[in-house]
């Protein structure tokens, strides 16, 4: 097990957009640890997904998955699925505001904006093509993730920095508002 450590906001690479990753080069035996140690840094941080740049590696890659997670337990499951030079597409216009923190910005949430309904194209680890919609906190996850493929943080798409918290704040004054609030959003449109 490989816990790589996760660079927080203000470095630099964050804030590059990173490469695709070939076939050829997906398959070394280098690409491969880096995905075992996404996976290994997402767990030991407790995260729903990380994305390649917030270990300073400059590529396409993702890992996401959400089982029982104490940060997130509103958040429908998503099993282990590794994320490979995708390609988002907004299905319609609908949006939902959702609450986000991320293991680049320690100890700080705030609201987005998100797509309500994607399709995403990707590759796996071993190179095999998936096409799949995404819908609703799992659509969210996933925009999130991605985002850091192309250089963005979740605070760059906070709409109203008035709701930027720290998390214990959160915990204080806002979570059972939003709790509620995405409890019933989740019922209405399933993941």
């Amino acid at each position: 097990m490989t816990v790589r450590e996760i660079l927080h906001v203000g470095n630099p690479l964050l804030r590059e957009r990173s490469r695709e990753v070939s076939h050829a080069e997906l398959a070394s035996p280098q690409m491969q640890q880096l995905i075992d140690d996404l996976i290994d840094t997402m767990h030991a941080a407790n995260g729903a997904g990380i994305a390649a740049p917030q270990v300073g590696e400059l590529v396409r890659i993702a890992t996401i998955e959400v089982t029982h997670n104490p940060r997130y337990p509103y958040k429908p499951p998503i099993p282990l699925t590794v994320v490979v030079n995708p390609v988002v597409e907004f299905l319609d216009d609908e949006l939902v505001e959702v609450n986000e923190g991320c293991l680049s910005v320690p100890n700080m949430r705030g609201n987005v904006m998100r797509h309500v309904n994607i399709r995403v194209s990707y590759a796996d680890r071993h190179g095999h093509p998936h096409e799949e919609i995404k819908r609703g906190l799992t659509a969210g996850t996933f925009q999130h993730e991605l985002d850091h493929l192309d250089g963005l943080l979740f605070l760059d798409r906070v709409h109203d920095t008035r709701s930027l918290t720290t998390w214990e704040q959160f915990e204080r004054f806002h979570r059972a508002e939003f709790i509620e609030r995405i409890t019933a959003f989740v019922e209405r449109v399933g993941s």
